[in-house]
């Protein structure tokens, strides 16, 4: 009998949605990952500049990128997303980074519309995103696998910041889905994980957030994007093979 294990598989650099590409977080996984060889769909919701000068840049420096406006609230939108995205070849990869952290006050204050339009694109929009991907990538679909990765956050255990407690909520449901879907798809060539990161130095956080750091992280600074980005760089390359429903914490040890 032998006893040697299978080999782990392996696949080339495919194509990459990542939803709010051309911002934050968003803009440095798009450029790492087209420095690492794939196709980058670079999907933004209103501002065309940024996502258009950055896939330009890529395309200049010989890679391959398509900025793609899609309002991530849309389910239409979303359908498009994907079908714009085949334009650069086969997708191999999803990246569900949009996100919003809503109305920063207290539940008290909230309300209904607000908590819908937070819902709608930090649950709903990577719900069915991934759905749009599974039906791509999915070998019961005649896919040949791939690899999704939802930004959730270390809100999701912590609780939130006072006012940004149904962000907190969102990112919980996120791993909750994350680990969900990981079983659902993991005998079908998808593998699905998340990336939690701590206090990042983005214009989602202000810089009276960002001072917190200094006390509340135990490495004793915020986060830096490209930091955030070699996580989802790994999470979607062979390295990480026989991980899926994992959530990867990447916070200084908050």
């Amino acid at each position: 009998m032998n006893s040697n294990p299978p080999t782990p598989p392996t696949q080339a650099p495919g194509v990459v949605i990542v939803t709010g590409g051309s911002r934050g977080i968003g803009h440095a996984i798009s450029t790492l990952l087209a420095r690492r060889g794939h196709g980058v769909a670079i999907n933004y919701a209103s501002t065309a500049a940024p996502a258009e000068e950055l896939a330009h840049a890529i395309t200049q420096a010989g890679g391959r990128a398509l900025a793609i406006r899609a309002d991530m609230a849309q389910p239409d939108e979303i359908r498009t997303l994907f079908d714009r995205a085949a334009e650069l070849g086969t997708l191999t990869g999803l990246v569900n980074n949009a996100g919003i952290t809503g109305t920063r006050v207290r539940i008290d204050e909230q309300t209904a519309q607000t908590l819908d339009t937070l819902f709608n694109i930090n649950i709903r929009a990577p719900m069915l995103a991934a759905g749009e991907a599974v039906r791509r990538m999915s070998t019961r679909h005649g896919g040949s696998g791939g690899a999704i990765v939802n930004l959730s956050s270390v809100a999701a255990r912590l609780g939130g910041l006072p006012g940004l407690v149904p962000y907190a909520a969102t990112k919980a449901a996120i791993e909750t889905f994350t680990r969900g879907l990981a079983n659902e798809v993991a005998r079908e060539g998808i593998r699905v994980n998340a990336v939690a990161p701590g206090l990042t130095a983005t214009d989602m956080v202000p810089p009276e957030t960002a001072k917190l750091a200094e006390t509340v992280v135990p490495m004793g600074r915020v986060g830096h994007v490209d930091e955030i980005a070699q996580a989802v760089a790994f999470l979607l390359s062979p390295a990480s093979s026989y991980m899926t429903g994992s959530v990867m914490t990447v916070s200084g040890g908050r």
